[in-house]
């Protein structure tokens, strides 16, 4: 007895595999964006507080007043 099985290849489980591929990668940059984006909102903050602070109290934590944002970003950039 002969059995004969057919199987054709619509490639939908590809097209649908590429899709969640491309939704995922959307959705990653998004959550990417927002987590920089809240960094550098702390940052920002931080350089504000410290903008308002004395110079005697910038002295006080041994920062110079043209160099707030350096110290903020200290761990990014190298200057």
């Amino acid at each position: 007895m002969a059995y004969q099985s057919t199987h054709i290849e619509s490639g939908f489980g590809r097209n649908l595999s590429s899709l969640v591929a491309i939704v995922r990668g959307f959705f990653k940059s998004i959550g990417t964006a927002m987590i920089v984006s809240s960094s550098y909102n702390a940052r920002a903050q931080m350089v504000q507080k410290l903008q308002a602070k004395s110079d005697e109290e910038l002295a006080a934590m041994n920062i110079r007043r043209e160099e707030i944002v350096h110290h903020v970003f200290r761990d990014l950039y190298y200057v």
